[in-house]
C-alpha cells in the first residue's frame, strides 16, 4: 500500500513541479511586457499584472507543496540538531502535525473562498472568475496534506530518486 501510495504521490510531486515551474517562467514573461508596453510604448496593458498575480499564487501554493516533500523549506534546526534521537523523533512529528494543522487550515478556508468569489467575474479576464483564480490555495495545501501524511506514514522523501531529480547532490 506504501508503494501505491509513493507512486501516487511522485506523479502528484512531478506535476506540481512543473505547474510551479511553469508559473513562474510565465511570470518572469509578462512582468517585462508590462513594463515595456507601459514605459516605452506609453500604453498601460490591462492583463499583466493580474497574470502575474494569479503566476505568483500558483507558484507560492503549488511550489510550497512541492518544497516540504522535497524537505527544501527553511528550517532552523540549531535546537533540534542538539536533541537526542527520540526527541529529534518526537519534535519532528510534532512539526508535521502543526503543518497538517495549518495545511487543514488553509484548506478549508481557501475553499470558502473559492466558494464564495466563484461567481465573481475578473474584469481583465471575463472568462474567469475570481473563485477559478484562487485554485491554486486549495489545491497547494490538498497537496501539502498528502505529502505530510507521506511524511508521516513513512518518513521523509527528499533523499528518493524521484525527488532528488535536478539536486546537485544526486
Amino acid at each position: 500500500m506504501v508503494s501505491g501510495y509513493h507512486t501516487l504521490m511522485d506523479i502528484f510531486y512531478r506535476g506540481a513541479m512543473w505547474l510551479a515551474g511553469l508559473a513562474l517562467l510565465l511570470m518572469v514573461a509578462v512582468i517585462p511586457i508590462g513594463i515595456f508596453a507601459r514605459y516605452v510604448l506609453n500604453s498601460a496593458l490591462s492583463w499583466p499584472e493580474p497574470i502575474a498575480i494569479m503566476c505568483m499564487v500558483t507558484f507560492t501554493f503549488i511550489g510550497a507543496a512541492v518544497s516540504y516533500r522535497a524537505s527544501s523549506h527553511i528550517v532552523v534546526a540549531m535546537v533540534t540538531d542538539r536533541l537526542p534521537p527520540a526527541m529529534k523523533k518526537f519534535s519532528a512529528l510534532l512539526a508535521d502535525l502543526m503543518m497538517l494543522a495549518i495545511s487543514v487550515f488553509i484548506f478549508w478556508y481557501s475553499l470558502q473562498l473559492c466558494s464564495e468569489l466563484w461567481q465573481q467575474p475578473v474584469a481583465e479576464f471575463p472568462l474567469l472568475t475570481a473563485g477559478q483564480t484562487y485554485l491554486p490555495l486549495p489545491v497547494g495545501s490538498a497537496l501539502t496534506l498528502l505529502f505530510i501524511i507521506e511524511q508521516i506514514i513513512a518518513g521523509p522523501q527528499h533523499q528518493r530518486p524521484v525527488v532528488m531529480l535536478g539536486n546537485s547532490d544526486a
